[in-house]
């Protein structure tokens, strides 16, 4: 069996997720950015010992960049598999990211999927492949973050199982941060009060949030050594915002909640 990465529950999202699976049912997963997403999936795929194949899905990915293409080698044409087509023949799981991003094509790819049929046409190669009963379908996106030209259409979203994923509690992030960083208490304890602090200006000065990700990234660089007010403005400030204003504004924050840690160092 593979390593498993470090996961820390929040609510009933791990019996959930197995339910799912046994039941052959595609997933979808909603929450913003940086709240452990694609942190569960891996956990998840390597707790059940079955192959993941991630795709971070974009405003240029088509339908065949994820069934696969004819390419040209040694002067003849050869059909090779995208990820999601080497999912279903091999029954792993296929986890598209940010799934609303990528081109509506990939919406019919998806649906004979997500549904009871779950079969997988290949209409260049003539192909009809029944996913095994190991394979799973899975996506995500962030509906905060999304406008009304990139929602998710409800006949798509009705075909999955869903759960909504947020930042975990105070004492589970800061468990996730010790845990993933082996920062000390008190350091991950003011790293967790910073980010409830910034959390609070999203939709005023900022459009997304302090994640739980970039906790991890500034309390990496803390505990190599780097100072404290200097980790936050490169992994959690800067990340946020590109107005040099509201980076200012945010340093503020950052004193005011690590002042006792500066004076400390």
């Amino acid at each position: 069996m593979n390593e498993i990465p470090y996961y820390q529950a929040q609510k009933n999202e791990i019996d959930l997720f197995h339910h799912a699976y046994n039941n052959q049912l595609p997933l979808l997963i909603k929450g913003p950015t940086g709240c452990g997403k694609t942190r569960f999936i891996q956990h998840m795929a390597a707790t059940i010992d079955r192959p993941l194949y991630t795709v971070a899905c974009h405003d240029d990915l088509t339908a065949a960049d994820l069934v696969g293409r004819h390419l040209i080698g040694d002067g003849e044409t050869y059909w090779k598999d995208g990820p999601l087509t080497k999912a279903v023949r091999e029954g792993a799981i296929c986890y598209l990211d940010e799934v609303v991003e990528a081109r509506k094509d990939t919406t019919v790819v998806l649906h004979p999927l997500s549904d009871d049929r779950r079969i997988l046409p290949i209409e260049r190669t003539g192909e009809l492949l029944q996913a095994p009963p190991e394979f799973m379908l899975i996506v995500s996106y962030n509906p905060g973050y999304q406008n009304l030209l990139k929602g998710m259409k409800p006949s798509t979203r009705q075909r999955f199982v869903s759960m909504r994923f947020d930042y975990p509690d105070v004492a589970t992030e800061t468990n996730i941060v010790k845990k993933e960083t082996g920062i000390d208490d008190a350091m991950a304890t003011q790293l967790i009060e910073l980010a409830h602090a910034l959390r609070v200006l999203k939709g005023h000065d900022l459009e997304e949030s302090a994640s739980t990700r970039l906790l991890v990234y500034a309390a990496t660089l803390i505990q190599s050594g780097f100072p404290a007010v200097d980790a936050c403005r490169a992994a959690i400030v800067e990340p946020l915002t590109d107005d040099e204003e509201t980076v200012e504004a945010l340093m503020e924050v950052v004193y005011a909640k690590l002042g006792m840690a500066i004076t400390n160092k």
